[in-house]
């Protein structure tokens, strides 16, 4: 019997004092709601958003590297429209092999994180 029920969040790291670059990529560009950190944790710095039913965590890191393979891979809506709002925010979008069942690509945050996103096509 397993008592797994799900992902409560996905943290990813990011550099110290970079929350004005979290804010902006992922509220702004994005679109996803800021949602307050507890209080005895905002002295830790980062930032925290509302990602559908789960939370994504901007956590800040000293002496911080980027996730180059390991990723969150975020379930869209028109995945082309995202495409196209990215693509005018002048960020890169990397195709990779077809996966069957869905349409994705991948960005790297402002932080050189790699990000998938991907829309169910079945």
């Amino acid at each position: 019997m397993s008592n797994f029920v799900g992902i409560d969040h996905v943290q990813l790291a990011a550099p110290k004092g970079s929350e004005e670059k979290a804010l902006l990529f992922f509220g702004g560009i994005l679109g996803m709601e800021e949602i307050p950190k507890p209080s005895n944790l905002v002295k830790r710095g980062g930032v925290w958003f509302q990602c559908g039913h789960h939370q994504l965590h901007i956590g800040i890191q000293d002496h911080f590297q980027a996730a180059k393979k390991a990723h969150p891979a975020f379930l869209v809506k028109s995945l082309s429209e995202l495409k196209k709002a990215l693509l005018n925010h002048h960020i890169s979008i990397r195709e990779d092999e077809p996966l069957e069942g869905a349409i994705r690509f991948y960005v790297e945050d402002p932080f050189g994180n790699r990000i998938e996103f991907l829309e169910r096509t079945d």
